[in-house]
């Protein structure tokens, strides 16, 4: 084998960070899934009496969102700051970071939103 090929081990742990990779993808997926169902039930619900109930459960939503997409980076960060990539171009911490400062943003403002905004 020479020397400046890739051992078996090294390839291994590229698959591991690359598997880490789309499991965050993943739970951004879920995450975006949960803002889209809180606001989906928000719009749905909205003339439901009394008013604060549709905006409490889409709020709970958008919660929910929040956690799970800082939970999934704290988790993906921590694998990655765990391995070393031999072979593959991997994803910066700091763009997960900043992944979930947007959806986290985001998720905040609609509820802002939902709670501030005159929807007639």
């Amino acid at each position: 084998m020479n020397e400046d090929e890739p051992s078996r081990i090294d390839l291994a742990e590229d698959r591991t960070i690359l598997a880490n990779e789309r499991t965050f993808a993943g739970w951004v997926r879920t995450a975006l899934a949960l803002v889209a169902i809180g606001v989906g039930f928000h719009a749905l619900f909205r003339t439901m009496v009394p008013a604060w109930v549709p905006r409490a459960i889409a709020t709970g939503f958008l919660a929910l969102s929040i956690v799970t997409i800082l939970s999934a980076e704290r988790r993906a960060a921590t694998v990655m700051n765990r391995l070393s990539a031999h072979v593959v171009r991997t994803a910066r911490p700091m763009n997960l970071r900043l992944i979930a400062a947007v959806v986290t943003l985001g998720a905040a403002a609609l509820i802002a939103a939902i709670w501030l905004a005159d929807f007639g």
